[in-house]
This record gives C-alpha cells, structure tokens and sequence, in this order.
C-alpha cells in the first residue's frame, strides 16, 4: 500500500530509526531533504519517495557518515557518477579525524586496563595507584614525571607472581550473560588479539558451537585456507578427537596475503579442491576472503554443507563484504565483524572448540539462552 500525504509525524514513525520532526526540519533547512507539498493547512505532506529518502539517511548517519556527505551521496546523479575529488576528500578527513579520535581513546583505554586490569594478587598496589592518582599535582610541570613514576611503581609488582588472565580480564570484562563455553572462547580471542573491545565485534549463529561439537566429535574433516592458521591449530588435541586437518592452498611458497588472495584467484586447482569438502566439516578461513566469499557462493548453490565456518579473513574491503556475507548465508558461523580478524585468532577460535569439548565433554551451558 503506497503511502501518500502523510504528516511529519506519521512520517518519522514510518521511517523509525530514532528520526524525529525536528530532525525532519532540520534536513529541510540544510538541504538535506527536498522541501515537501503542502496542505491547504500549510503542513508538510510526505509520500513513498520521502520515506524511503529518508531512511536511507538514517541508514547513512548511523554508519557515522557527517550530513554533509550525506546530502553529496544521494544528490541526483551520485549513483550513477564517480565520486567526486572533493567528497573523497572529505571523507578522507573524516576518516582521518575518526582515527585520531580511536588513538587517543586506545590510549585512555590502555591507561585504564593498565590500571583496572590487575589479578587479585595486585589489588593493594591498585588500591595505592588510585591514592597516587588523587594526588597528581596536574598543575605544576612535574606531573609527567609523578604518573610515570606511578606506572613504575604498578610494574614492580608483576615481578613477584605470574598474571592470571582470566582474573585480570574479569576485572575488565565481566561477562555474566554468556555461558562458560562462549565465555572461554571470547577470552582466548581477547588474550590472542590483546584487544578487550574485540568482545564487540565477535559473532556467532544461534547453534554455531553445538554444530561444532557434533561435528568435531564426529571425526569430521577440517580444513583451512593456509598454511598459516594449519600451524596455529593445536594438532595434538586435534588428533586426539579424531579430526583430520588439511590445508585448501597448501603451497609452501606462497606465504603472504596478497599472494593467498592471488593464487586462489588464478588457480582451479584450489576451487576444484573446496568444492570437494564433505558434508558436514569444518571449514576456517584466516586469511583470504576470496576464499570465504567463494565459499558462500557454494552454501548459497546447495555445492556445499559445512556444520560451521570461522570466517575471518583480513582486509579493508572485501573481508567485511565477505564476513556480512557468511552472516547472511545460514549456515552456522563464528567471524569477527569489519576488519578484525586474521590466521591467529581463527586458529584460536578453533581451538578453544576443541579444548573445551575434551574439558567439557557433557557442558551444555552454551543451550541455556537458546
């Protein structure tokens, strides 16, 4: 049903998206939204066009996109046309600002994970580094060398006992609405990356770790894109559980991205030889997402029948482009969102699979919230 004339407050409740009237006037004032009909009252009339405008731009703000270029994005003929230097230009800046933004954040976040961030054993030295900090004289030219005096005295105290990660990361990080098995996994992924916001951009499907345990208990066959994340996987408690690891591009020589990206690309060989996985195995991608995307091209065709892939492949564009993909694929998954990702932490996403189906062979935590 197409809707026509509708007020400006039937119109933001149609778009949603935390649009308002006020908003509304605001794009019509800055020339980001086309001024609309009229009534014989004088009130704003939307239509279909207007509704769909607008959520695009709610769409666009939501992605961080300033209004500016919002207004040059879905100006007449963009679609169609180049992006001009100018807006390139500027979102570059944009990008750049955002990013100067993110370091001083990581530094804030480093400050505080250096001193929140402390196992039970370091508690009285926390507890002493936040009397120090109340004592910071900020305002004469010593403080500099008062806070590193400070993080000095934090140090001495790691010399008396190994960190016990998991105390430290709780201190961190609680994570009380996940079961022990995703608990450990995101854990493992945090320790691997040394990056505790990595929690944020880790997803899994509905029943991704109990395919896993079928699978792997199972015996099914696992298989990686490279040698890389091949070497990062523990063999042992691998061959324990019967599973059988093999490698997709297992070319000794070819060891960098570019070149995995290249090769797969370029050589049959290696697509012949994915299409060919059996039903039902595990499938990691770490490093190429030409890989990961050629992959779902399969799932989507019915060619092929993983109980789960860990995609996190890494790259600025087409491994994001990739990850949304599996996420959209139905099949079961683990991936990391964006640009995050790489051999490493695929690798450890599998292992704490498998570790935690030796230690936990019986758990099933992770069906709680199902």
């Amino acid at each position: 049903m197409r809707a026509q004339n509708l007020t400006i407050k039937e119109l933001t409740e149609l778009v949603g998206g935390g649009l308002t009237p006020r908003m509304v006037r605001h794009y019509h004032k800055v020339g980001l939204l086309p001024e609309a009909s009229r009534s014989q009252s004088n009130y704003r009339l939307y239509t279909d066009k207007d509704i769909l405008h607008l959520r695009r731009i709610v769409a666009l703000k939501s992605q961080g996109f300033q209004l500016d270029h919002i207004r040059k994005l879905l100006q007449p003929g963009s679609t169609s046309a180049p992006l001009n230097n100018d807006l390139l230009d500027s979102l570059q800046q944009q990008y750049r600002s955002v990013m100067q933004q993110l370091t001083r954040l990581r530094q804030t976040a480093s400050a505080l994970e250096g001193l929140l961030g402390r196992d039970n054993s370091c508690l009285n030295v926390q507890a002493e580094a936040l009397l120090q900090l109340q004592q910071l004289e900020v305002e004469t030219s010593a403080y500099a060398e008062q806070l590193e005096q400070l993080w000095d005295g934090l140090d001495a105290a790691t010399d008396a006992h190994p960190e016990d990660f998991n105390e430290s990361l709780q201190q961190l990080l609680p994570l009380p609405k996940r079961s022990q098995i995703e608990v450990d996994l995101l854990s493992k992924l945090v320790i691997a990356s040394g990056d505790v916001s990595l929690v944020e951009f880790v997803r899994w499907s509905q029943n991704a770790i109990a395919s896993s345990r079928s699978a792997i208990q199972n015996k099914c066959d696992i298989i990686v894109d490279v040698s890389a994340v091949y070497a990062g996987i523990d063999q042992a408690r691998a061959a324990h559980l019967g599973a059988k690891i093999t490698t997709l591009i297992d070319d000794p020589h070819i060891t960098s991205f570019t070149e995995v990206e290249q090769e797969y690309c370029s050589s049959i060989k290696w697509q012949e030889k994915l299409q060919q996985a059996t039903p039902g195995c595990i499938l990691i991608v770490g490093y190429a997402p030409s890989v990961l995307i050629s992959i779902c091209n399969l799932v989507e065709k019915k060619q092929l029948q993983p109980a789960l892939i860990i995609g996190m492949p890494i790259g600025f564009s087409h491994a994001p482009a990739a990850k949304r993909r599996l996420i959209r694929s139905g099949v079961e998954y683990i991936t990391t969102v964006g640009i995050n990702g790489g051999g490493l932490l695929a690798a450890v996403a599998l292992n704490a699979l498998i570790e935690s189906l030796i230690e936990k062979p019986h758990c099933h935590c992770y069906l709680q919230n199902k």
